[in-house]
């Protein structure tokens, strides 16, 4: 029993050593830009709890944005990563043409809404509970920071669009690169515009906003200029905007199989931010914490986060390859690996619960609650990898009406319903309505299970025939 375990499970050095190379770069630049993403929030946290859940609000929406980026991405990048196993550059550049067009739109349509809808968006999260001049200071920062962050928005998913396809590629350490270079500006210029230090003007959360755009720009620049100075490299940009010509056909199957992850990936990330509404019915010291706990765990859910994205490369180019039996063993291997390492990993959170909170300038309440919620957090992380990893494996062979339900239909259908119930029409207390929600998990656990061992996802979208 125990061989065929790691038969099936424990790869060889051989196997660790491509997954290590593959993912160690995405590891790094995630875990660097979310150790700066965490910084910044501590130095916001400095200046006071309605400054920190100002920007924590406006950042729920921008999150929203961020992962529609992703999704819209990611339909034609499933392509890509067929296309790059298949040794197919003409296909790659198909692909990447289609991600620039549908960023474009993205861009377009997230700018006008929170343009136009920006303090209608930021009351949805205020509570009447509060005080009045907690209210007002809360909704100025907000505005304040929003109305920077929409111009980082061209410049992040552009940059996006060159990123996935060098990841598609297995060109890892260029995004690492651009994205270190750019959190170590965005460290230096958060410390001086938000305090007025290194000669900078003081300017509190515009100062976090303007760092936060100059760094997405310096990001983007960096791997768009070695994009195009690297043709040896990345033949698919030879002649990229010569025309914008994509086969009919393939545009056909790119909006078949990326619409249901663009809008799941949309709907997903904005019931995250319904699910933080129904919390912050709890008052502004619930979102405060929500702030505090999430940065800590964010930093360490890289590795998870990373070892799918892995998933969806490895195991994508082995499909495109037309490996079939092989990427189902890589498969089985790598959400093993992932669940085992986040296991690790959240060992590790569960002793810094009591201590992280106690860096921020804010009430013992909002410190207390916060430790409660990183130790509910860290116990989930295993569940949350697992999910992500099925996610994924569904996501590479192509299945991404399943992963519509997987994902979108289990936080709309059961999280979000149960979350609006509790947080609207009882007087639960955040502690165990937190706990239920977060655990609800286990039931998307089990039904991964089965989709996975299906073996429904097991295809190759790029075969001749």
């Amino acid at each position: 029993m125990i061989t065929k375990f790691k038969e099936k499970y424990i790869g060889d050095k051989a196997f660790y050593k491509r997954v290590l190379i593959t993912v160690i770069p995405m590891i790094l630049q995630n875990l660097v830009t979310n150790f700066v993403s965490m910084i910044d929030n501590i130095m916001v946290g400095q200046i006071g709890t309605e400054q920190m859940s100002g920007v924590s609000i406006v950042n729920q929406f921008i999150f929203v944005f961020n992962i529609t980026v992703f999704g819209a991405v990611a339909g034609p990048g499933i392509f890509g990563a067929q296309f790059f196993g298949k040794g197919d550059n003409d296909g790659i550049r198909y692909t990447m043409r289609f991600k620039l067009m549908i960023c474009a739109v993205t861009i377009g349509v997230g700018a006008f809404i929170l343009s136009f809808f920006d303090e209608q968006l930021i009351e949805l999260f205020i509570s009447e509970e509060d005080s009045p001049e907690m209210i007002a200071l809360t909704i100025k920062s907000a505005k304040d920071y929003m109305g920077i962050m929409i111009i980082g928005l061209i410049p992040f998913g552009i940059g996006q669009a060159y990123s996935s396809t060098l990841r598609e590629c297995s060109i890892t350490t260029i995004p690492m690169i651009s994205s270190m270079t750019a959190v170590g500006v965005n460290l230096v210029l958060d410390y001086g515009l938000i305090f007025g230090k290194l000669g900078m003007p003081e300017m509190g959360v515009k100062g976090a906003a303007i760092a936060t755009v100059i760094a997405k720009v310096i990001e983007a620049g960096v791997v768009i200029l070695w994009t195009h100075t690297n043709p040896k490299r990345n033949p698919y940009a030879v002649s990229l905007f010569k025309n914008m010509h994509i086969p009919s056909k393939l545009v056909r199957a790119m909006v078949i199989k990326g619409s249901p992850l663009l809008i799941n990936e949309f709907l997903w990330a904005a019931g995250m931010s319904v699910l933080a509404q129904c919390y912050s019915e709890r008052g502004l010291d619930v979102v405060a914490a929500r702030n505090i706990s999430s940065t800590i765990t964010n930093l360490f859910s890289v590795v998870f986060i990373q070892l799918g994205a892995c998933i969806g490369i490895i195991v994508g180019a082995e499909l495109g390859a037309n490996k079939l039996e092989q990427a189902k063993s890589t498969d089985d291997k790598l959400r093993f690996f992932s669940v085992a390492s986040t296991l690790i990993l959240a060992l590790a959170i569960i002793p810094l619960a009591p201590l992280f909170p106690q860096i921020y300038k804010t009430s013992d309440d909002v410190k207390a609650l916060s430790s409660f919620m990183i130790i509910i957090q860290a116990i989930a992380m295993p569940l949350w990898s697992y999910t992500h990893a099925c996610y994924f494996t569904l996501r590479s062979g192509g299945k991404t009406g399943l992963t519509f339900l997987f994902d979108f239909v289990f936080t709309w259908v059961f999280v979000i319903p149960s979350a609006f119930i509790i947080g609207h029409f009882t007087k639960m207390d955040i502690h165990p309505m937190f706990t239920i929600i977060t655990f609800s998990e286990i039931i998307k656990v089990v039904i991964g299970f089965f989709m996975v061992r299906s073996g429904i996802w097991i295809s190759n979208l790029v075969n001749d025939k």
